[in-house]
């Protein structure tokens, strides 16, 4: 079984990863899992006997990706400013955020895992992120200038969930910004497109090669 400890998990990562640039974002490197590493290799039961959830922290999604090259390529939403990076998973936006000069970033994340993979991949950019693992849907927005989430709607309930969420946030006077490849429960009515992107991603995770993905906000 895995260490149930921070150190653990850190240590797991990294002798299960490979540090690497996710392919949207070359300036920046992740600890991600592909077919030369073992954790790639293993099946849900073998996962399961480990005591390791799935590891969707060890993949750039491509909400995530496109999100984060949004950010990179205008930094100026986010400089100097408090930011919220929702379902943050392997810390890729939150990380953006950072390299695009915000005050500060609260990554959350209700895997346990994100923590320590957010930390090594904080470390491996030079940048220190904030992490909570409470589920933030439980109450309004924390106080923040900007909220964050990419590839988020994968199921109904979580989409509807998040969504409302951010719309709190958003009568709030938070800048909100929503990374999507097309997933079936998201809701693109009352939402304003902000860019386009095609996202190498892996047949392994997706139906397709390259996903088309984009960039909402609510406004």
């Amino acid at each position: 079984m895995i260490e149930a400890t921070l150190a653990g998990r850190r240590a797991f990562i990294l002798e299960n990863t490979r540090l690497q640039p996710p392919p949207h974002t070359p300036e920046l490197q992740l600890h991600l899992a592909d077919e030369i590493t073992p954790i790639w290799k293993l099946t849900e039961e073998a996962l399961a006997e480990i005591g390791l959830p799935p590891p969707f922290w060890a993949f750039a999604w491509a909400g995530g990706q496109a999100l984060a090259r949004y950010i990179l390529d205008n930094p100026e939403i986010v400089a100097g400013k408090r930011v919220i990076d929702f379902a943050s998973g392997s810390g890729l936006v939150a990380i953006a955020v950072m390299k695009a000069g915000a005050a500060s970033v609260l990554a959350a994340d209700i895997d346990v895992f994100c923590e320590a993979a957010i930390g090594v991949n904080a470390a491996a950019n030079g940048v220190e992120i904030g992490f909570t693992q409470v589920n933030l849907l439980d109450a309004p927005p924390p106080a923040a200038d900007v909220l964050l989430a990419g590839d988020i709607c994968y199921e109904r309930p979580m989409a509807e969930a998040v969504m409302a969420w951010l719309a709190q946030g958003r009568a709030a006077g938070a800048t909100v910004l929503i990374g999507d490849p097309g997933r079936a429960y998201f809701p693109k009515d009352g939402l304003t497109k902000l860019a386009e992107y095609q996202v190498p991603t892996t047949r392994e995770l997706e139906d397709m090669a390259v996903k088309r993905t984009s960039v909402w906000t609510l406004p």
